[in-house]
């Protein structure tokens, strides 16, 4: 099944060669296209891709809202940030809000096409000037619901970049069972997103 995916972003040319470049191959499918946020909240719930590209400059309704809206409505759904800017308030905004990924809109095409799979299967995808954006968030580990044993042992591999499928083979669990792990994680941390929880690994000193 190819991987579905919901275009967000203001400029037609923008989301054109998305599309023309996207849907060469058959590995993903375009199921849609919106111009704002606002738009891109409906259309999410409407379509339910399995991964959502985000622009974060838009009228009507913001790239950060709107990420923070699908995510709170739709959890299963993933969305990347895909933008021009790079400033911390954005990067630091979009994790927050739930994105599990953030690039620039100058990213090469194969490496755009690795971070949807990768995103498609649950996998943290920042590009390296975000994740120095981030790095400045790491200070003292916040506190948070104690996790099990086993919660523990997941957040350490999603800490690693490991999807669900892999986490899964790890652990000797079902890929169901990852999930569940995940979203009960997400709870206690009081996170929308795998990144965040991530980053708390790190802040917490669990992630090696």
């Amino acid at each position: 099944m190819p991987i579905r995916i919901l275009l967000v972003d203001d400029h037609s040319v923008v989301r054109q060669g998305l599309r023309m470049f996207l849907s060469a191959g058959g590995e993903f499918e375009i199921v849609g296209e919106a111009r704002d946020g606002e738009e891109a909240v409906q259309l999410a719930s409407e379509l339910n891709p399995d991964v959502v590209l985000m622009d974060l400059l838009m009228p009507v309704m913001d790239g950060i809202t709107a990420i923070g809206q699908i995510r709170a409505r739709q959890p299963d759904v993933e969305v990347i940030a895909l933008t021009s800017v790079l400033e911390d308030a954005s990067v630091v905004g979009a994790v927050r809000a739930g994105a599990i990924g953030y690039l620039l809109k100058n990213t090469e095409g194969a490496e755009l096409r690795r971070a949807v799979r990768a995103a498609a299967e649950g996998q943290v995808q920042l590009s390296p000037e975000a994740s120095a954006r981030l790095m400045a968030e790491l200070r003292q580990p916040v506190q948070a619901e104690a996790l099990t044993e086993r919660e523990t042992d997941v957040l350490k591999l999603l800490a690693t970049g490991k999807s669900n499928k892999e986490v899964a083979q790890r652990l000797g669990i079902t890929e169901r069972t990852v999930k569940t792990h995940v979203s009960s994680i997400m709870g206690k941390l009081d996170v929308r997103s795998r990144t965040q929880a991530a980053l708390y690994a790190v802040r917490a000193g669990i992630s090696s």
